[in-house]
């Protein structure tokens, strides 16, 4: 495993240049476990603080083993939204959902806060076939700087027909660094968008790492294998 703090070929290390080394070494392998599970757990915790107060005393573990399971907060919440996703599939599920927001569409402020709520859950956790084509380059902010983008989908109705090409449009998405979650939608003639063979997972991750990390960490020159 080759880290930056690896020493250099030709380059005697000092006294304590062996052990910074290794130190430093130790904690590029060490961080990214670490905080993962510290992630983990943390989230965990928050789930559990907030869905066990629901849950009746007879119906939690402590209660029988004298120990409060971490985890079981994720449990029930996992098999609760199975639920309520199995019934709002069916057709009564249906007809409340559609009173509830009839009712809430009466709320002038309720209704701004659930209708941004909604659609910002419907762009991240709906199951459809609406996603990311392909990773692509863009100049962009201008001519002769590129940026990494994400290929949307081609331009329909109004933008299509007001936009002055002669060809089609396609929307691309261009992610800022380091939070790729956040950036610009831009629409670009088609024939100046260049369509990359890196998946979108290897685009991402050169995206949040600020160009640190490639595809292809041997030789970013060529594809990965």
């Amino acid at each position: 495993m080759n880290t930056p703090f690896d020493e250099e070929p030709n380059r005697r290390p000092g006294r304590f240049g062996g052990l910074r080394a290794s130190f430093l070494t130790g904690l590029v392998v060490i961080a990214p476990v670490a905080l993962t599970i510290w992630l983990l757990w943390t989230v965990i915790g928050w789930i559990d603080g907030f869905v066990l107060p629901f849950v009746p005393h007879q119906f939690r573990p402590e209660q029988y083993i004298g120990i409060n399971l971490r985890g079981v907060g994720v449990i029930i919440f996992l098999v609760f939204t199975v639920i309520v996703g199995w019934i709002a599939k069916g057709i009564i599920g249906r007809s409340l959902i559609r009173s509830a927001e009839s009712l809430v569409d009466r709320m002038p402020v309720v209704r701004s806060i659930y209708s941004g709520i909604k659609q910002i859950s419907e762009t991240v956790f709906a199951q459809t076939e609406r996603s990311f084509e392909k990773a692509c380059l863009v100049q962009y902010p201008r001519k002769g700087i590129w940026a990494v983008g994400f290929v949307s989908t081609v331009a329909k109705g109004e933008i299509s027909e007001r936009a002055e090409t002669g060809g089609r449009l396609m929307s691309i998405f261009v992610p800022t660094t380091p939070n790729p979650t956040s950036g610009f939608l831009l629409f670009f003639p088609e024939e100046d968008v260049i369509e990359l063979e890196m998946s979108l997972e290897d685009a991402a991750k050169l995206v949040i790492s600020a160009g640190l990390v490639y595809p292809n960490g041997k030789d970013p020159t060529r594809p990965v294998d």
